[in-house]
Formats: C-alpha cells, sequence, structure tokens
C-alpha cells in the first residue's frame, strides 16, 4: 500500500507518517520545510500522477496563534493548496483523501462568550444554511472552503474523509503552540510563568497519538461525514500551566498577558460520533508526564 503525507515535516505530519509507516504503508512525505526533500506539494499537484491508496493533506501555514491572528494573507496560500489538491486528487482519481480540518472552522458564535458556549457538534457547520457562521480568522475560513473543497471532490467521486482536531499536542510540539510553549518555561522554571490572554480559555486538548489513530480509524471505518478529534474535557490554560509546573515541580507565580493572542474563551468538541469510532487513549496528565520525561532526557 502506498500513501502520500503533505505537511510531513510539520506536527501532525510526522507523526502520521511514522503510524502508517508502522501499518505498513510506503509513505512518500511532501513537505517545502522538510530538509530531506524540500518537495513543494503545490509542484506535486501540477506534475504527479501517480495514484496513492491513501493521500494525508496536512499542508498548511503556520496553524498557530499568532500566525492566525497576525498572518491574514496566509489564507491564500492554505486556500491555493487545498484547491490544488482536491483537484489533483479528481484528476488522478487517488483512492482515498484524509483532510485535516480543524476545530477553528467553527462558528466562534459558540465560542466567545462563557455563558452561551457549548461543545461543538459536527452538526454546528451545515453548508446548506443561509448563515452558516463565522470561523475562527482567516485560518478557519481557510479550512471551512477546504471542507467544501471536499465535498466537491466527494461528488466527483474520491473517497474523502474529513476530521476537526481540536487542540492537539504531544512533547515534541514547537514553542509556536501553547503546549509547547508551557513545557519551554516549566524546564527553564520560569517564574513569573507568563500565560497568553486571562488564562482563563479552555481548550479541548488532544494527545498528537491519539490524533493520528483518532482520523485513521475514521478511514478504516470508512466515515464520510466530518469527525471531531477530541476529548469532551475542557481544561483552561492557567490550570494547564498549573500541572505543567507542577510536573515539573516548582510553584511560580502566574502572569497574565492581555496583549497577546489569546483565541475565543471557550472550544470543546462534542465527541459523540468519535466515540463511536475510537476513543482517546492518553489523559492530558499523561500527555504532560510524557512531554516532561521526553524533555528531561
Amino acid at each position: 500500500m502506498k500513501a502520500l503525507v503533505t505537511g510531513s515535516a510539520g506536527f501532525v505530519g510526522r507523526h502520521m507518517v511514522a503510524a502508517l509507516a508502522d501499518c505498513g504503508f510506503l509513505v512518500d512525505g511532501c513537505d517545502i520545510a522538510s530538509p530531506i526533500s524540500r518537495r513543494d506539494a503545490l509542484s506535486l499537484f501540477r506534475e504527479d500522477a501517480r495514484r496513492f491508496d491513501l493521500v494525508v493533506h496536512a499542508a498548511a501555514t503556520a496553524p498557530h496563534r499568532a500566525a492566525i491572528d497576525g498572518q491574514p494573507m496566509n489564507l491564500a496560500l492554505d486556500l491555493t493548496l487545498d484547491s490544488a489538491m482536491f483537484a489533483w486528487a479528481v484528476r488522478t482519481r487517488q483512492r482515498r483523501v484524509l483532510y485535516l480540518s480543524s476545530s477553528a472552522a467553527y462558528p466562534t458564535d459558540y465560542q466567545d462568550d462563557f455563558a452561551t458556549a457549548r461543545p461543538l457538534c459536527e452538526d454546528m457547520i451545515r453548508f446548506d444554511r443561509y448563515n452558516i457562521g463565522t470561523p475562527d480568522s482567516s485560518y478557519g475560513w481557510a479550512k471551512l472552503t477546504g471542507e467544501k473543497l471536499a465535498a466537491a471532490a466527494s461528488a466527483a467521486g474520491v473517497a474523502v474523509h474529513v476530521v476537526r482536531p481540536f487542540s492537539g499536542y504531544g512533547e515534541d510540539q514547537g514553542t509556536a503552540w501553547p503546549f509547547g510553549a508551557f513545557m519551554a518555561r516549566a524546564k527553564r522554571c520560569e517564574d513569573p510563568f507568563t500565560i497568553w490572554g486571562s488564562g482563563e480559555q479552555v481548550r479541548d486538548w488532544i494527545h498528537i497519538d491519539d490524533v493520528v489513530a483518532g482520523a485513521l480509524a475514521v478511514v478504516d471505518a470508512d466515515v464520510r461525514e466530518p469527525v471531531n478529534l477530541c476529548t469532551g474535557v475542557g481544561t483552561s490554560m492557567i490550570d494547564l500551566a498549573r500541572m505543567v509546573c507542577a510536573e515539573a515541580g516548582y510553584e511560580p507565580c502566574f502572569s497574565t498577558d492581555l496583549r497577546a493572542p489569546a483565541g475565543v474563551a471557550y472550544r470543546v468538541g462534542d465527541p459523540t460520533r468519535l466515540f463511536d469510532i475510537y476513543r482517546p487513549r492518553v489523559s492530558l496528565g499523561e500527555g504532560v508526564a510524557r512531554a516532561f520525561r521526553s524533555v528531561a532526557v
């Protein structure tokens, strides 16, 4: 079996490559940032006519908070990547595509106010509604449009699976993301320990092992409707910081930076559809412990 992973040098992409290889796939990675190939996905979509048993499209531009809020023109490249990939998949008759969407595609109306926020279920995004709602910044618009492209490719005969990861994290995550940044600050025993925003923002943290295993379970079950990759459990930034510092063995003062990008107030997924296929195995406490052991090495 042959698989292609775009964005193969990124956080999700490199874990997906490893998991597919473990499953017996011959994996071809494609990432302009890769120190090995430095191959541009757009060039592949123009020139490569090979057929794969599975295409995992994880390529995107810097999907972290600072870039989402501070680099709105990333929308142009993300839309170009997604449209080129789906057009190529239809043209070359790819057998199966796994599209990594995002929880950022959900309407922010459900997430901006703690008083009205609620778990996000897949049916909150429906393209047959007059008002589909406003997603989270340009990155959310890109993923929402990508899902529309996914539906078009599906109608054209490609088997497409769409997953919406929530706050993925893991021991090798970069410091541009909250979990990676918190781990680095705890390793340095920073005091005060700075948190972007108020610290009260709630997220649904799902370990990268469960992101990858859950996504591949969706493919194996041949589910053709979008599926949240989430736990259904919300944890605030300040509580995550406390967990990380406790694992590091110190008790700092916590400071907040209200000028820094913070995102929505409450983003927790409804895992009902996922739980019919797969149940996450790594708790947040275990994930923090794993990451700290890895850092300590």
